[in-house]
């Protein structure tokens, strides 16, 4: 895929040193994994659901009907078998390497972790953490899945248990909003994946970087483009695998 784009975002990936990763369900979805829109409609059809997807994945509607949520939620929102693919350990060899400082995700599924990245801000919160309402107590992801109930319930109490993940209606996670708001100041070039930079108040937080490039990685144009230094449209894991092999095999080694 060797362009003149990718080989400009391979220079400045190479000149830059505290590099932030700000990224949406694109990335995983060549992983496998849809967006929830695309699974919400794949559940209607399914189920001749007269829900919408936001409305499935609000805290109101989490509250009313937590077994249709439920149902929703284990069928089409956990993909046990799904993989890093090459955008996701391409950021992890950036964080090894030292030029990484932070992986800001709005995805749920921890692949980013799963691929060997360590500093991920999670806006939107993990499937791999549950919580019982009752007694706050620790569930994982296996047992979730295990249990026979539609509703999960604690092991130890018997309440309902509730993913760590934030549900439309609820509040973003201040100390991740302030991590965030901080490594994405800090940084010198903003790398954004994978997002359509519509889903509010994360986006927003992509303007406080005041670095030297913003690049955009996204199949579709966003509100962002015109703020963008570069824009990359074709698929994100091919582009960060090729500016790997630039950056290990091609003229930036050893600079």
């Amino acid at each position: 895929m060797k362009n003149s784009k990718v080989e400009t975002l391979a220079a400045w990936v190479n000149e830059s040193r505290k590099i932030v990763f700000f990224g949406g369900a694109g990335i995983s979805t060549e992983s496998g994994i849809p967006d929830f829109r695309s699974a919400a409609g794949i559940y209607q059809q399914e189920k001749s659901s007269p829900y919408s997807p936001e409305e499935i994945l609000s805290r109101p509607f989490f509250d009313r009907h937590p077994e249709v949520f439920y149902d929703f939620y284990k069928t089409k929102m956990i993909h046990l078998h799904a993989e890093p693919n090459p955008a996701h350990r391409f950021l992890a060899w950036l964080e090894a390497e030292g030029k990484l400082d932070a992986v800001i995700t709005q995805n749920i599924d921890g692949l980013h972790q799963k691929a060997g990245s360590r500093k991920v801000l999670e806006l939107h919160g993990s499937i791999h953490r549950n919580y019982c309402m009752s007694c706050s107590r620790f569930h994982s992801l296996e047992d979730i899945m295990v249990m026979t109930e539609t509703v999960p319930r604690c092991k130890a109490c018997g309440g309902t248990v509730k993913p760590d993940v934030v549900l439309y209606g609820e509040n973003l996670d201040n100390d991740v909003i302030e991590n965030t708001v901080q490594a994405i100041s800090e940084a010198d070039l903003l790398l954004i994946g994978g997002t359509s930079l519509t889903v509010q108040p994360a986006a927003h937080l992509v303007t406080y970087f005041r670095g030297k490039q913003t690049v955009l990685l996204n199949a579709s144009a966003t509100a962002y483009d015109s703020r963008a230094d570069l824009i990359i449209t074709e698929p994100i894991g091919a582009v960060l695998g090729e500016v790997k092999s630039l950056l290990t095999e091609g003229p930036f080694e050893g600079e």
